[in-house]
């Protein structure tokens, strides 16, 4: 009995020993793990203000043009470490943009594409765009499993489909709503840049194609409409 517990003492010691030269003899070595299979699955949700680029002439925005996006990340490590990772989502976005360009139809149901003259009294004028949206993402930051404020920068192109918009204009007396656009592009293609620390997170998004086709003219001179959105993202576990 005494010989059992004397070699049972002796590993523990051995053991112990054994522990502190791994923690202790190399300072540069991956940091440890509780779980090795972590992942960063993440929600997320932003907000943006929406700037229009590629415009034709005498194009403006006025007011505020923003929009919101939220949805799941699934995460994919890619290293050994996992700070690596290849993150593909499904979410939803909602946008409004306000400018002088105005949408309507004629009598036999084209549209029409005008710019609001400047002297012409009116309330607003503003588009909205409604979409399921899919972010792909190559993603690096330097987090493990137990640390949660972490740097990250994530890159990578969203895909969208736009299933419902609205073009409303309002002055007194008269309103004119469009829901049915057959020259905008529903289908959606953007760059996409995220980097930040913790949850909160700067990011930019430009879209890879404009907002209609080249069907859509004011004048002879095609309306084109690149957003690119700015704002801030936050992403939780």
């Amino acid at each position: 009995m005494k010989i059992v517990l004397f070699l049972v003492g002796f590993l523990m010691t051995l053991n112990s020993f054994a522990q502190g030269n791994r923690d202790n003899g190399n300072d540069n070595a991956i940091p440890s793990v509780v779980d090795s299979l972590y992942r960063e699955d993440q929600f997320y949700i932003g907000l943006s203000f929406n700037l229009i680029n590629n415009e034709p002439n005498d194009f403006s925005q006025n007011g505020f043009s923003g929009g919101l996006h939220l949805g799941f990340i699934r995460d994919m490590p890619i290293n050994k470490r996992r700070n690596k990772a290849i993150g593909i989502g499904l979410g939803l976005s909602t946008n409004t943009y306000n400018s002088n360009l105005f949408i309507g139809e004629d009598e036999t149901g084209a549209s029409i594409y005008s710019i609001i003259d400047s002297e012409l009294d009116f309330k607003s004028n503003r588009f909205n765009t409604n979409l399921i949206e899919m972010p792909i993402q190559y993603r690096w930051r330097t987090s493990t499993a137990t640390k949660y404020n972490f740097w990250r920068i994530y890159t990578g192109i969203k895909l969208g489909y736009i299933y419902y918009h609205k073009s409303r204009f309002e002055q007194p007396g008269n309103t004119v709503i469009q829901t049915d656009i057959p020259e905008l592009n529903k289908f959606r293609y953007a760059a996409t840049l995220t980097l930040g620390n913790g949850s909160f997170n700067a990011f930019v998004q430009y879209s890879l194609n404009t907002l209609f086709n080249k069907n859509a003219r004011v004048d002879s001179e095609s309306i084109n409409l690149q957003p690119i959105k700015f704002g801030i993202e936050f992403y939780y576990l």
